[in-house]
């Protein structure tokens, strides 16, 4: 009879390495990495092939075939190997193989196709509807696009599926611009003072001592709008934002021109024609006399009852001032509110914590607007109106 030998396992010069029982989901590299890094320690030759340790690798289900071995693939498959002893060189399923080299033959390259993921409850045409409905009804909230996004589509969507959605229609929530109601009469006011004023060259807007009134308050404890927090902080005393109930305030006039910054009063009480007119006497003749030198200049200030009350208007004719006619709800074309809202930037940053600081800390800023600066603000009166025009007197982002 013939002898049966048995072969024991692990003894010999041919024995085979043991299987690594690890399951990585990172990419081939990486997995090449780690078994070089460990190929001591396992028990492998130097000369052990690198194809031959990622193979012995358990990759995760759709794991990328590494571009080396997909021209490794490709190469054998040139020299007439077939797919099966290809797939059993390589150790690699025979459809992995086949895929491979039918993708060769159809496009002639071995790049490594971009993976299908999940699809989509909203496929293209959905989300043109959406950016639709969210450009048609911008005030929306999500709660209510998603109401209408389950009634139009007939599917089953959440807000975070539609807050997702509006940002690949390349739209994202912002905080509104704060800007006056208008309605048609102040709109049709507005585009025909802009039609008429449209041939005014920027030299004569230059000649315009513009004046106006801003409310100033004490910025003690009105922190900022946003916190840093956890979900879970949400009461945490820290995370408020915490307001005075009556802060106080200032009330301020002030004038300037394209020359430089006039001069600067702070009310004290309420104003009324009487006190308006006082004002005028002591603040803008002079700032008008300092800064046009006794060339002509024209008086622009707003619709306000002080403005427009009839002592007011009174001595204005009696001083031959003449005023530019103002269309009204109009801040947005006034250069002077640009000023108000610089200083008001510079407050929120020095933060006075008095009404003296207050006072003390916008005489300071409002010395320290530069002439340049002012020269542009009142350059743009032009482009202003032209935009006013081109939105039928709507308002303007000034």
């Amino acid at each position: 009879m013939r002898a049966t030998h048995s072969k024991k396992v692990g003894t010999g010069s041919n024995k085979r390495p043991e299987k690594l029982n690890v399951h990585i989901r990172n990419s081939w590299r990486t997995n090449l990495q780690l078994i070089r890094s460990n190929g001591n320690m396992i028990g492998y030759k130097k000369s052990c092939s690198a194809w031959q340790c990622l193979s012995e690798v358990k990759m995760g289900r759709g794991s990328p075939i590494p571009p080396m071995l997909r021209r490794k693939i490709v190469a054998q498959y040139q020299k007439g190997v077939s797919q099966r002893k290809i797939a059993k060189s390589l150790k690699l399923p025979s459809s992995t193989v086949h895929n491979i080299i039918q993708s060769f033959r159809e496009s002639g390259t071995i790049s490594v196709r971009k993976g299908q993921d999940r699809k989509t409850i909203l496929d293209a045409r959905d989300l043109r509807a959406l950016r639709r409905h969210c450009i048609t009804y911008r005030n929306a909230t999500v709660m209510e696009i998603t109401t209408w996004a389950q009634e139009y589509f007939q599917k089953t969507l959440s807000v975070n599926t539609i807050h997702r959605a509006i940002h690949r229609c390349r739209l994202k929530l912002y905080r509104s611009k704060k800007k006056l109601y208008l309605n048609m009469i102040q709109k049709r006011r507005r585009f025909l003072w802009a039609k008429a004023h449209l041939k005014w060259t920027v030299a004569k807007w230059k000649t315009v001592l513009w004046s106006d009134e801003s409310k100033f308050e004490v910025l003690f404890g009105k922190l900022g709008r946003h916190v840093i927090r956890t979900k879970e902080n949400k009461d945490n005393p820290s995370c408020y934002q915490r307001s005075v109930l009556n802060p106080a305030s200032l009330m301020v006039w002030g004038c300037m021109s394209a020359c430089g910054m006039g001069s600067l009063h702070i009310w004290k009480g309420t104003i009324n024609a009487e006190r308006y007119i006082q004002v005028l006497e002591q603040h803008m003749l002079p700032s008008r006399r300092r800064l046009f030198q006794g060339r002509p200049c024209i008086f622009q200030h707003d619709n306000a009852r002080p403005h427009t009350a009839s002592i007011t208007t009174s001595w204005l004719r009696r001083r031959r001032i003449r005023v530019l006619k103002w269309p009204a709800c109009s801040p947005d074309l006034s250069p002077i509110e640009n000023i108000w809202r610089i200083i008001k930037r510079k407050m929120r940053q020095r933060r006075p914590k008095t009404v003296e600081q207050l006072e003390a800390c916008i005489i300071q800023e409002w010395d320290n607007i530069p002439i340049p600066e002012l020269e542009q603000l009142v350059s743009s009166v032009p482009r202003r109106l032209q935009t006013v025009i081109k939105r039928r007197g709507d308002a303007t982002q000034w």
